[in-house]
């Protein structure tokens, strides 16, 4: 998979995969920064997040909202369609008719398609796919093609072997596993380079990164998903760009013109080569290495954030552009690693960010057994050099993404991942289930009972924790993977902490 996309064959249907808790987050992130208008999409949002709310009439609203505002006339020439795909028939047919009621009450030129096997009773009233659409059912594939159909819902049907190149975005409400959600998501993967298609965009209301990462990983390499980005990192990681001072932002603004006015390449690449030429001239290896780094995090970051929120910055857009024109000129080389510029362009790094790089130290970037850590969110270079706790970090990155109803300071924290982590250490089955069993599988299986028997020892200290850990299962998961590495990491410096 990692190969087909490499080669053009197919997309990266991951490039731009948002779970919906990243989704809430990136617009919660932005809500009082005055060059973002958010408010419409914050109260839709809000209402579903905040007071629990989660009804198929609200997400089919945020649903129309970002299709209309993101997809239907920006992507594709105005060509690109979408799949809504659900749990079941029955949350399919209502899924379809609140998405119906939408377009109708936005008075929008497009319809919806409606997609299952047999028949249905909903609030006592029988559909079928002829009753829904108003035409045949085996004549779906063929009518979604019209220009007039834009949103197609489905159940289970369509989710494998339905090859439609103008299917752009996918909105997922079902549980994804293993093959079937390698399958499903693949069916934006196919390239339309007539009308442009350069990117998928998949919000995700049910799965989580893990689950999706875990299903890709037997197919593809090396899967990169990211955690809610703070959006403000960008102002940072310009300013780092502007401060090198090998570009000028008029030359950026007069590149963008010629640009958009479809200029040659000729009038184009005076103003990358120059900038080129001071990039080898005036900058260290380490500095260049440092500017190529940002440059990629601003490209990247800036292309999966604007999937989801509008954006009313020039001077991001421009240098969008500009740089994804001037990366692939920029050469770093260094004599003590050769390699480190294919470093640079195998890390997808609006996903990862680099604690360092130590330019003597070599990556196997294809290796399924290599791990990098989800991004801290503020911009990285070469020179950062601040090596951190490996428990720390854990930890760290375990509250980056559950912030929200953990209340313990950052110490106390510690204190609670090393109580439980020690009290698995001291079960009595864990040298035979855990330290002595090859079986990959049976030892991670042995190490979640372990640690939900210790979660559950603790329950009347650790209350907080108990309840959140017994009440959601996306909590669980990732406490489950933060123990089972802090265990992996030291064993021998955890019993005497």
């Amino acid at each position: 998979m990692k190969q087909a996309i490499e080669e053009g064959f197919i997309l990266d249907v991951l490039a731009n995969y948002t779970t919906y808790r990243s989704y809430y987050e990136i617009q919660k992130s932005i809500e009082d920064n005055p060059e973002f208008n958010t408010k419409k999409a914050q109260k839709k949002l809000r209402s579903f997040v905040e007071s629990h709310a989660s009804t198929i009439e609200v997400k089919s609203n945020i649903i129309i909202d970002h299709f209309v505002s993101k997809v239907w006339k920006n992507k594709m020439k105005g060509q690109a369609k979408a799949m809504v795909v659900t749990r079941n028939i029955e949350s399919a047919i209502r899924y379809f008719l609140s998405i119906r009621k939408a377009i109708q009450d936005l008075g929008l030129p497009f319809k919806a398609v409606l997609a299952f096997t047999g028949k249905k009773v909903v609030d006592e009233i029988e559909y079928n796919e002829d009753i829904a659409n108003g035409f045949p059912g085996n004549d779906i594939a063929k009518e979604f093609k019209k220009d007039e159909n834009k949103i197609l819902v489905v159940a289970n049907k369509f989710l494998t072997g339905f090859d439609e190149p103008l299917l752009h975005s996918m909105y997922v409400d079902k549980k994804l596993q293993g093959v079937l959600a390698v399958q499903t998501l693949s069916r934006l993967n196919r390239c339309n380079h007539k009308l442009g298609k350069r990117d998928t965009f998949i919000l995700d209301f049910y799965n989580s990164v893990d689950d999706i990462k875990n299903a890709f990983d037997d197919f593809y390499t090396s899967t990169s998903l990211s955690q809610p980005t703070d959006v403000n990192v960008l102002h940072d990681i310009k300013d780092a760009l502007d401060n090198a001072a090998i570009y000028e932002n008029d030359e950026v603004k007069e590149f963008n013109q010629l640009f958009f006015n479809k200029a040659d390449a000729e009038e184009l690449s005076p103003f990358i080569d120059n900038v080129v030429s001071k990039f080898d001239q005036e900058l260290s290896e380490e500095e260049k290495a440092d500017f190529k780094i940002k440059a990629k995090q601003f490209v990247k970051i800036y292309a999966q954030i604007s999937c989801i929120v509008p954006f009313n910055n020039a001077d991001w857009e421009m240098l969008h552009w500009y740089l994804k024109f001037l990366i692939p000129k920029l050469k770093v080389r260094d004599k003590e690693n050769e390699e480190i510029d294919d470093l640079l362009n195998s890390i997808d790094l609006s996903t990862y960010g680099l604690e360092r790089v130590k330019l003597n130290y070599a990556i196997g970037l294809d290796s399924s057994e290599s791990e990098i850590d989800p991004q801290n969110p503020n911009p990285r270079g070469s020179h950062d050099n601040n090596e951190k706790d490996q428990l720390d970090q854990i930890i760290y990155n375990f509250n980056e993404r559950f912030f929200a109803g953990w209340d313990a300071t950052p110490q106390e924290q510690r204190v609670k991942f090393i109580n439980i982590a020690k009290h698995v250490m001291s079960d009595p089955n864990y040298e035979d289930k855990v330290l002595n069993n090859s079986d990959e599988q049976n030892r991670k299986i042995a190490l979640e009972d372990m640690i939900k028997k210790a979660v559950n020892n603790e329950r009347r200290r650790e209350l907080d924790l108990y309840k959140k850990y017994a009440s959601d299962d996306e909590f669980k998961k990732a406490f489950d993977s933060s123990v089972m590495r802090i265990l992996s990491q030291n064993p021998e410096a955890l019993r005497n902490l």
